[in-house]
């Protein structure tokens, strides 16, 4: 018997198939789909960063990507919000990069979202600044914090999607792009965000590369240790000043050259890191005197023009310890040294370098723009001009260039040249300036004074060479070997001439020997190969060495001392001695300036200072020489209040070495006045 299929089975069988099947087809078409919306995915990624590693901006990079994502999704409006990171907190800006509105009915959102007072960090760009991560709302209508929500819903948005821009860790920037229907929370918007997410990082490589070519740009412009322009920055301001000046000439302007007077003390004594941090210092320093609203800035009555408008100013630091200014928009030279000023009331006061006080200082080159110059390096040169002229006048001054300057750098250049000549033809001799007991009228040790044999007949002395000498360095060679022939030759008077208290040599070390790494090792070799005994060695330094690295010194001075050497401070007085250090130094004589000697007796104020130093000197057990005694009324006062030694015109000038074995040839009650004054014609 046959049995045939049941007809209802057959058709639930038939049913069954067929939903098989089309499930089977719908997961392909699924699946299709997916792939199809990866791929379109993948597509848009790889425009993205096609055009951001292409762009030449980060805004143009956002603007594309603003495009890009708007037609994938069908959005009608994007945007992006800039973050302003000089705010504390960070500040959301709109920017001028939209997509789609230009269409009338979004123009009401566009100005809401750019207006200033729009508080955006309390709207969805301020959550994802917040989150650092991408925020949606998949119905505005219905979110309270949106503040942007009623006026989204009356121009028909109805949902919104935001994403950052991470650059570093940073967010840098947001995008937020709104669409007319509800999003629903579902697996593509999930694959939607994710992509956001990956743009946004595509794009923060921009922001990175951006800001790295940013900081490569102010790296070459300016000064690593300061942050202040640099010398080219500078150069390229003021070469824009000139152009100024030549298409109005109205249009004046100053240049400052500010050198630290006593910096390379600092740096070569407690080191490259403590000279940084005195830059460092300086530089604050200079930003905060040059600020229009300066304590010491001229006030509306006394102003130098008659809007009352400070000048602008550019400051730079050029290398090492200089500084330059531009000053723009001045009426005339005299701004230019009232700012001056207050730069050097600023440097005057001590540094705090390692808990130690330190003086520097600082002199001032100014040039006015009013010279003829046509190349920024010109103006430079005359301000450094100035400055030279500042610097051979004294410490802490200031000078205005003039066209003489010029020609004394020409002069001086001359100098340089023929100084390296003489150098190579030993053209350097030493006189020696007696020092005499004032008491006892005898002659009690020798100053050895430096002198060019420049021609037979042509003696030039220091005042004429020694600037030149130590700006150059030439100082190093001619102060050794002053001190070696200083030493030889007294080492040769003690044999001819032993005294029980034998004859001293004084040596000046000047503030370049003085810094200089192997000093100590030097002297002492010295010492040796000349056999002199060191006790009868007395080496002058001035108050400014003193002062510039007070622990330093104090180390030196206690090792010299070791082996016998003595020291003297010259030209006492004059500097910026600090008495709380002065009885620290190992210091044997302190010399008055001559400035005070020489007029003490007209001058009531120069005579309590020298009586001020000799009291100062009796309480530290120093001895006391004093500079420039040329009459005997200087002479009579000094010894009346109790002065130890004398040295000056009224008792010798400098004499040649052969002059000085002559007179000490001469028993001690015999030497005259008189007599020394004979040999010194004869000499001559």
């Amino acid at each position: 018997m046959t049995i045939k299929p049941d007809a209802a089975a057959q058709a639930a069988e038939l049913e069954k198939l067929t939903q098989s099947l089309v499930r089977e087809r719908d997961a392909r078409l699924q699946s299709d789909a997916a792939t199809e919306g990866r791929l379109r995915q993948l597509q848009v990624l790889e425009a993205v960063t096609t055009a951001a590693n292409d762009a030449d901006t980060l805004d143009q990079a956002l603007q594309f990507a603003i495009d890009e994502i708007c037609r994938y999704t069908g959005w009608p409006l994007g945007h992006c919000f800039h973050v302003r990171k000089g705010a504390k907190p960070s500040v959301l800006v709109s920017s001028g990069i939209w997509h789609g509105a230009n269409r009338p009915e979004f123009s009401a959102f566009r100005c809401m979202s750019g207006d200033p007072q729009f508080l955006a960090e309390q709207d969805l760009p301020g959550r994802v600044l917040k989150e650092a991560a991408p925020v949606w709302i998949v119905n505005l209508g219905a979110d309270r914090d949106a503040l942007r929500a009623d006026i989204a819903r009356s121009v028909g948005i109805r949902a919104a999607i935001a994403f950052p821009v991470m650059s570093g860790g940073d967010v840098v920037a947001v995008l937020e792009f709104f669409s007319v229907r509800i999003l629903s929370l579902d697996d593509h918007l999930l694959r939607l965000m994710s992509l956001m997410r990956q743009i946004g990082t595509r794009l923060g490589r921009v922001a990175e590369r951006a800001q790295a070519l940013r900081r490569l740009a102010h790296d070459a412009s300016h000064d690593a240790l300061t942050g202040l322009p640099n010398r080219n920055l500078f150069l390229q301001q003021l070469d824009l000043a000139l152009q100024r000046q030549w298409d109005d000439e109205n249009a004046h302007f100053a240049v400052l050259f500010i050198d630290l007077d006593r910096f390379k003390i600092v740096n070569d004594s407690l080191g490259h890191l403590a000279g940084d941090r005195m830059i460092i210092q300086v530089a604050a320093r200079l930003r905060n005197a040059l600020r229009p609203d300066h304590p010491a800035a001229p006030s509306s009555a006394d102003t130098l023009r008659v809007d009352g408008v400070s000048p602008s100013y550019t400051l730079a630091r050029m290398g090492g310890d200089e500084f330059t200014v531009l000053l723009s928009d001045i009426d005339d030279v005299g701004e230019a040294v009232r700012i001056a000023e207050r730069i050097q009331a600023a440097m005057a006061l001590p540094f705090l370098i390692r808990d130690q006080e330190i003086y520097a200082g600082a002199s001032t080159g100014i040039v006015f723009g009013d010279v003829g110059h046509t190349l920024a390096d010109e103006v430079l040169r005359d301000a450094d001009l100035a400055l030279y002229r500042a610097k051979s006048m004294g410490e802490s001054r200031y000078e205005v260039f003039d066209r003489s300057m010029r020609k004394g750098a020409v002069s001086r250049l001359a100098v340089e040249t023929a100084l390296r000549h003489a150098l190579k033809n030993n053209e350097f001799v030493l006189h020696y300036q007696p020092i005499i007991e004032l008491q006892a009228g005898t002659i009690v040790g020798v100053e050895a004074l430096v002198r060019w044999q420049r021609g037979p007949d042509e003696l030039v002395y220091p005042g004429d060479f020694i600037d030149v000498a130590e700006d150059t360095g030439l100082i190093l060679h001619i102060g050794m070997w002053v001190l070696r022939e200083a030493c030889r030759q007294m080492h040769q008077w003690h044999r001819q001439f032993p005294r029980a208290k034998p004859l001293t040599i004084s040596v000046n070390i000047s503030p370049r020997q003085f810094v200089q790494p192997n000093l100590v090792d030097q002297i002492k070799q010295i010492v040796a190969e000349t056999g002199i005994d060191p006790n009868t060695l007395r080496l002058e330094i001035t108050e400014s060495v003193t002062m510039g690295d007070v622990e330093r010194t104090i180390r030196i001075l206690s090792q010299l001392r070791e082996i016998g050497v003595r020291f003297s401070v010259d030209d006492f007085g004059t500097g910026y001695s600090s008495l709380s250090y002065l009885h620290r130094f190992p210091l044997d004589v302190l010399k008055i300036d001559r400035s005070f000697v020489m007029r003490m007796n007209e001058d009531h104020e120069r005579l309590q200072i020298v009586q001020t130093i000799m009291t100062l000197a009796r309480n530290l057990g120093i001895e006391v020489v004093a500079e420039g005694t040329e009459t005997e009324m200087q002479v009579d006062h000094l010894r009346n209040i109790g002065c130890d030694f004398g040295q000056g015109f009224f008792f010798s000038r400098a004499l040649a070495p052969e002059t000085v074995t002559d007179l000490l040839y001469v028993p001690h009650h015999v030497l005259k006045t008189a007599f020394v004054n004979s040999l010194q014609t004869a000499q001559n």
